[in-house]
């Protein structure tokens, strides 16, 4: 749903009105209490006296006390004893101070599904602008009536028509593009994509093929349509397989060319040629917001290119790889416990350590790394948003952590992860890992009992 635009003429109109009628009514208050009566005679009772809002949301204390190891310990001892949880490597820490307060096999590599992501986000926002945007260009090829749709890494781009929702807020348009193409003069009779941006194999080493029909996963190229979705507005799609030729064909269509006249094109395009359109990717920090929210593969690995492009990497799996787990060891985060195969983490190959994940979330939460603190922002919140919406909800009415926590989820076969923070009972903000693998049935169940006894502690003594 989009929100309703603003009108301020209406507004201002609005408000003016409702300025003047309250001040005809201190008027006429003032009036009768400096007379004493009205004009019954009646006494004018005193005003009453203001009211004071208590807010419902208030600043932690910096004062809370944070938990003994030896209590959160003895606390957390029967919970991570379910052997639905399988293997558990854990960590908790103190937000504020850094202090590791709980660890269990944190420094052992496991599956880390898409907690992955929290590395991905955290580098970006190291390595980028806030508001950086990726562009999509049309340019005129050495042929005549031929035109290059030049791939540059943004797959939230859309086909959909104008005023249809897709899935991505503010993402950019084939018709938009196709807009400006005409507008240049230039008649098109051929279109071809230029996909050279990005390098190596389109699917990481761990990817099962068949979840590109399971709608998680699409071979990843430098131009996409709604993240290769088969059906844009919807997050269960199933994807393409051939995105890049698909953008290619929905900008023919826009342009009235015969979709047989679109082709791969087989070097990159001239940096001289003449540019006849471009649109532009909605803001890093809103795609981050949507990519960890809903979890999405597809943006994730193109924004761990963008951090590639930014460190001089190639544009591949292992050079966004490289590229990440670099940009967070200048930021003193030690990545020396990972195995990566890609940026998302949904390859069964990648391994991580729960020391390594709260040590981003910890940096993210403390004073030392100002600029990784939205990483807090775009965490999905217990019972309120993305992966988490449907989760640490009491049907018995009972509280619980929902509001109070916010992580990145990650969940493969047998494989359950949480990283976050989460205010404890005592007021304390604490971060932490958990990566679960080997897990029973109820796995997912199990690891989020672990996080809710972190919530309602309280272990200060």
């Amino acid at each position: 749903m989009r929100p309703t635009q603003w009108r301020p003429s209406t507004h201002l109109i609005v408000g003016v009105g409702v300025l003047a009628i309250v001040a005809a009514v201190v008027a006429a208050t003032a009036l009768f209490t400096a007379r004493g009566r009205g004009a019954s005679g009646a006494q004018i009772p005193p005003p009453p006296p203001a009211v004071t809002a208590k807010p419902s949301i208030v600043p932690v204390a910096a004062t809370a006390p944070p938990p003994t190891q030896s209590t959160l310990a003895a606390t957390l001892a029967p919970v991570v004893a379910d052997p639905n949880l399988g293997k558990l490597g854990g960590r908790v820490t103190d937000a504020m101070t850094g202090e590791e307060l709980w660890q269990q096999l944190d420094d052992v590599r496991l599956r880390p599904a898409s907690t992955n992501k929290t590395l991905t986000t955290a580098a970006a926002l190291l390595a980028l602008d806030r508001e950086a945007r990726v562009t999509t260009r049309v340019v005129a090829a050495d042929q005549p009536g031929t035109v290059v749709l030049v791939g540059g890494g943004d797959p939230t781009l859309s086909a959909a028509p104008p005023g249809q929702d897709t899935w991505y807020h503010g993402a950019a348009r084939i018709s938009d593009l196709a807009g400006q193409v005409r507008r240049s003069g230039v008649t098109p009779t051929a279109v071809q994509v230029d996909t050279s941006l990005f390098s190596g194999p389109s699917m990481a080493p761990g990817w099962d093929p068949g979840d590109i029909e399971g709608g998680d996963i699409a071979p990843i190229e430098s131009v996409m349509l709604d993240a290769g979705r088969i059906q844009p507005a919807t997050d269960q799609s199933s994807r393409s397989v051939t995105p890049a030729l698909d953008a290619g064909r929905a900008l023919a269509a826009a342009l009235g060319v015969d979709p047989r006249q679109v082709t791969i094109a087989g070097h990159p395009t001239p940096t001289g040629a003449r540019q006849l359109g471009a649109v532009q990717s909605a803001p890093l920090i809103e795609r981050l917001n949507e990519m960890m929210n809903i979890s999405d593969n597809v943006m994730a690995e193109c924004i761990a290119r963008e951090v590639a492009a930014s460190m001089h990497r190639p544009l591949s799996f292992a050079g966004a790889v490289d590229a990440v787990t670099n940009r967070l060891n200048t930021a003193h985060v030690d990545t020396g416990g990972t195995a990566l195969q890609d940026s998302s983490g949904l390859s069964v190959d990648d391994r991580l350590t729960a020391k390594t994940l709260d040590s981003v979330v910890q940096a993210a939460a403390g004073p030392d790394q100002p600029a990784m603190r939205p990483l807090l922002d775009v965490l999905p919140i217990a019972g309120g948003s993305g992966t988490l919406s449907d989760r640490f909800l009491d049907t018995a009415g009972n509280a619980g952590p929902a509001g109070w926590l916010r992580a990145k989820t990650g969940s493969l076969t047998a494989v359950n992860a949480l990283a976050g923070v989460v205010t404890d009972r005592s007021g304390r903000v604490l971060t932490f890992a958990l990566i679960s693998n080997d897990a029973g049935p109820t796995g997912r169940t199990a690891i989020d009992s672990v996080a809710t006894t972190l919530w309602s502690c309280g272990c200060a003594t």
